[in-house]
């Protein structure tokens, strides 16, 4: 497969095994320079093969992070990578949380708790903001039940209640739980999927995920672990950082930091006003004990094992840091003027670099023979079903990386 080709490439490369290598130090603080485009993907895939050990991706904002987290989904596997998204678009606007945001950032505390082996976690400032609740209450509000123990079903009932789930007909979104006969369907927060519990008188019987459009079981589990909205601005459960949170051996992976503070410091503005204006009928936590604010952020990321991988002006001013330079371009603008494109593909091929155009679908790489064909020349190329972020060229592995929306100008 071509995209194989191209990660054996990575994998030979002098610089990532100087990477490797760098990151085999502990709190080791270094730079990656002239890296642009989806190239990062696939340095930051081949190197996280071989430190064994987790990553944390700091993009500058939540667009750039899904982008990358689809590059970094299809070079790795989904179960390798996790999105840690923000819970909600305005501090202290508990209705305006997003459930769907608020699962996902479990599914990742749940993660870390779990000890599975290492996961590439993507995120950005706004995420990283909000503080998450301590390993301790995590432990104090999870629920945990197995097949074969003792357990009430009317006692699993009032636990949900008390972790604030409400009791419906038919589950449809995490937070809900519905009872019938001797069987709980539960959408826990730390799942994509809800979880159907069948009780034998007072012993758990079975467990299932379901599917929730047809309600019909799917997988067997032998125990499962049910978390509530721990996102709840208004719990009074004690709150750290998700630099705290994470494992010292996590390795932080920052496009600039200059820019996640600055951004961090805005958003700790806001919240100080939004905290200011919110009712004092409820009592509500203080900025400083729900959010972080920049100075915060650049303290912590300090203790970490730390790689910059954006621009020079992103690193702390105070670093004296190595550089590890690599020699990637951009994809060039074409403007849609194929005779262009295949005037550039052929004076790579002549250079003895390797031509690759990434596709979203097979439709597009059909239009791409097409229009070649049509063009009745030879042109040297191969396509591949994968809708990479950016395109790049690799000087020093010699490979040219494009990508079809580029090409399209989309």
């Amino acid at each position: 497969m071509s995209t194989q080709r191209i990660i054996n490439q990575y994998q030979k490369s002098a610089n990532v095994s100087q990477i490797t290598e760098a990151l085999l130090k502990e709190k080791n603080h270094f730079q990656i320079s002239n890296l642009v485009g989806s190239s990062v993907s696939f340095v930051i895939s081949e190197t996280f093969k071989k430190a064994n050990r987790p990553y944390l991706l700091i993009l500058n904002d939540k667009e750039e992070a899904a982008y990358y987290l689809n590059d970094l989904e299809q070079l790795l596997g989904t179960k390798n990578v996790l999105f840690y998204p923000g819970s909600y678009r305005r501090p202290y606007q508990i209705e305006e949380t997003d459930n769907a945001n608020v699962l996902l950032r479990s599914e990742v505390l749940n993660r870390i708790n779990s000890r599975k082996k290492p996961a590439v976690i993507v995120s950005y400032p706004t995420a990283l903001f909000e503080k998450v609740v301590t390993k301790k209450e995590l432990e104090k509000n999870t629920l945990k039940v197995t097949v074969g123990e003792r357990l009430s079903l009317d006692f699993v009932n009032e636990i949900l209640f008390e972790y604030k789930f409400k009791r419906v007909d038919f589950v449809t979104e995490p937070g809900d739980f519905s009872v019938r006969g001797g069987i709980i369907d539960v959408f826990s927060f730390s799942n994509d999927e809800p979880y159907r519990i069948e009780f034998f008188g007072n012993d758990i019987d079975s467990i299932r995920t379901f599917d929730v459009e047809t309600q019909l079981s799917k997988e067997q589990l032998k125990k499962i672990s049910i978390i509530p909205n721990i996102e709840n601005k208004t719990l009074e459960e004690n709150r750290e950082s998700f630099l705290s949170y994470i494992t010292s051996k996590t390795i932080i992976f920052a496009k600039n930091i200059t820019l996640i503070s600055d951004k961090l410091d805005k958003f700790f503005a806001k919240a100080k006003d939004d905290f200011n204006g919110v009712s004092k009928e409820i009592r509500h936590l203080k900025p400083k004990e729900l959010f972080c604010d920049g100075s915060f952020f650049k303290k912590q990321i300090q203790e970490f094992s730390l790689v910059h991988f954006g621009s020079v002006n992103g690193v702390l001013e105070t670093s004296q840091v190595d550089v590890i330079r690599f020699n990637t371009l951009p994809q060039p603008s074409f403007n849609k003027q194929f005779n262009l494109l295949i005037e550039n593909l052929e004076a790579y091929h002549k250079a003895a670099f390797s031509n690759y155009i990434f596709c979203a679908t097979d439709q597009q790489a059909k239009r791409f023979q097409d229009i070649f064909n049509d063009s009745e020349q030879e042109v040297h190329y191969e396509t591949i079903v994968f809708p990479l972020y950016q395109g790049f060229i690799d000087i020093e592995n010699k490979i040219v990386c494009y990508t079809d929306h580029e090409i399209f100008e989309r």
